[in-house]
């Protein structure tokens, strides 16, 4: 089987998680400047099997655009131009940021380390992908 690729995609900052290849476990992958995605993605999906990318879509509660769900429908068709072979799906993403922190305080992660957005970004990517999977299971 092959992994699947989360992506907790900001103005800044992008966050990264994947699955092991039978699709159980997700794990944070890294964070990455968000203009570096598309090159980052082709060197990891060169050397990876990927059957599908998440990417998580901000949106309000009443369901309107965020001030960043426009920049993430960008990112959506640049990773979809690139790569059109493999499937995108949105999911919902409110309130991951809040609670990979919320899961930092929880692990006892060091004030100085939670001080790190990076850090938030790809745990609330691992967020995302495994609130997919067990919406799958």
């Amino acid at each position: 089987m092959a992994r699947i690729l989360a992506i907790d995609y900001g103005g800044k900052r992008t966050g990264l998680a994947v699955t092991d290849p039978l699709q159980i476990i997700a794990t944070g992958l890294e964070t990455i400047e968000s203009k570096e995605l598309i090159p980052f993605l082709k060197k990891y999906l060169s050397n990876e099997q990927v059957e599908l990318i998440i990417i998580g879509l901000p949106k309000n509660w009443d369901e309107s655009d965020t001030h960043g769900t426009p920049l993430v429908e960008a990112a959506i068709k640049k990773i979809k131009k690139e790569f059109p072979a493999i499937p995108l799906k949105t999911v919902d993403e409110r309130y991951t940021s809040k609670m990979a922190k919320d899961a930092m305080l929880e692990m006892g992660m060091k004030k100085k380390d939670r001080r790190i957005k990076g850090n938030v970004d790809v745990i609330a990517a691992t967020i995302i992908l495994q609130e997919y999977l067990h919406s799958v299971q």
